[in-house]
């Protein structure tokens, strides 16, 4: 299907490729046209993931930590209406005050909402209604680009910039939530019937990487989250890092070895999640009575492939299976730094990797002003760092020093790890 090929066509791209090339923020003269094709190209791709769904689809809420296909569009619909038309176009008409209430996600300077866990009670606006509140939208920003002051464009380009790049987290947040959806339903139902796992390119061993202080962190012109900054020296330990990821047939080991079974492994949270949850064996997986392992994936129920990567596995899971392994999982910036020098296989592309770092500021690091401030600062508690991108990350979106981050216990992202272990 259209809407998944660029999730095969691109499942190996490279950190540094760009699917929309937004100019320089600063250059003059400024090329409206470009930013115009730009935001054209990452509102299409929205609409070319949720085409396969029908309204139905859209509107499920599967956990409290998904959210329905309808509200994703909405959502990132409103991010634009919010923080760049009505504050920096005169005389905008907001689409309709009411949808501010229901797709506003978690910026509190930006009034009340719409309960998280109750997205998937919001059967109105209308998958077909939310079309429209985005042409809505997506005509008024088309008229900013082409007509604002270059003047007014120092301060819009910025914004818009990050509404673009916001709205591809919810590409990938949009197929990872209907495929959890679509996993608790008995039919497994398909989301694209073409649709296969990339095949991993790794030359497999470890290589090491040099101890030495490093300076991690954004650097230069492009865009990056305000996360990443300020840059700021760290030290690197002396360590060798697996070039590939985990792999399926790695897992199975430690599936068959008990790993499941065994509190020795496990963090205290994680054995308590084990246990609540019941869990067996990586998220989706199912065993059948003949004793032959099958996932929930894209194009419905598929055997387990051993040589692919292991995939929707909650940082509990990995930090166990690391300790199985008698190796450890890298710190983040182990990770950027080995990255940095094309040390790493499948760095990109395939699973997420979780290091063993929790989501804290960088030395330095203050929120941006206003509600925007809101978009990463308040979540440094409780979370892992985890690097790189997936086989559902949309292709320009990668980039070394980007950090994701995702509480331990969560797993219904794609997911993954890779070892490494320090050296005397």
């Amino acid at each position: 299907m259209a809407a998944t090929a660029a999730m095969r066509e691109t499942s190996h791209h490279q950190a540094d490729s760009v699917a929309f090339p937004p100019p320089n923020v600063s250059a003059r003269p400024v090329d409206r046209a470009a930013w115009i094709k730009a935001f054209r190209a990452v509102r299409d791709e929205t609409e070319r993931r949720a085409a396969p769904l029908s309204p139905e689809d859209q509107q499920i809420q599967s956990m409290a930590d998904a959210s329905p296909t309808k509200w994703h569009r909405a959502h990132t619909t409103w991010f634009f209406e919010q923080f760049l038309l009505r504050d920096h176009v005169p005389g905008y008409r907001i689409y309709d005050e009411r949808l501010h209430y229901l797709f506003n996600s978690y910026y509190v300077a930006a009034g009340p909402r719409q309960p998280r866990i109750m997205r998937g009670l919001i059967t109105r606006p209308t998958a077909d209604e939310v079309a429209g509140y985005r042409a809505h939208v997506d005509r008024a920003v088309e008229r900013l680009l082409s007509d604002a002051a270059e003047a007014t464009l120092d301060t819009v380009l910025p914004i818009l910039e990050i509404g673009l790049y916001h709205e591809q987290q919810h590409q990938e947040l949009l197929l990872t939530d209907i495929l959890h959806a679509f996993a608790q339903n008995p039919l497994s139902p398909v989301y694209d019937a073409g649709w296969r796992f990339p095949r991993p390119v790794s030359r497999g061993g470890a290589v090491d990487l040099q101890g030495r202080v490093m300076k991690i962190g954004h650097e230069g012109d492009g865009f990056s989250f305000d996360n990443e900054s300020p840059r700021h020296e760290t030290l690197i330990l002396p360590c060798r890092i697996d070039r590939g990821l985990v792999t399926n047939a790695q897992w199975l080991g430690f599936i068959e070895d008990g790993g499941y079974a065994r509190p020795e492994l496990w963090l205290s949270d994680g054995w308590l999640a084990v246990q609540a949850e019941g869990w067996e064996a990586p998220g989706y997986w199912q065993r059948n009575e003949a004793g032959q392992w099958s996932s929930m994936t894209f194009a419905g129920q598929t055997s387990i492939d051993p040589d692919l990567p292991v995939t929707h596995v909650s940082y509990f899971e990995a930090d166990a299976y690391a300790r199985w392994a008698g190796r450890d999982l890298p710190t983040e910036f182990e990770w950027e730094a080995a990255a940095t020098e094309g040390l790493l296989d499948d760095a990109f592309g395939l699973v997420w990797q979780w290091t063993r770092s929790a989501y804290l500021s960088y030395p330095g690091y203050r929120p941006v002003p206003g509600a925007l401030g809101e978009y990463n600062g308040k979540f440094m508690s409780n979370q892992f760092v985890l690097r790189g991108s997936s086989v559902a990350t949309s292709e320009g979106h990668a980039r070394i020093g980007y950090r994701n981050f995702f509480y331990p216990h969560q797993r219904w992202q794609f997911t993954g790890l890779r070892l490494s272990n320090y050296r005397d």
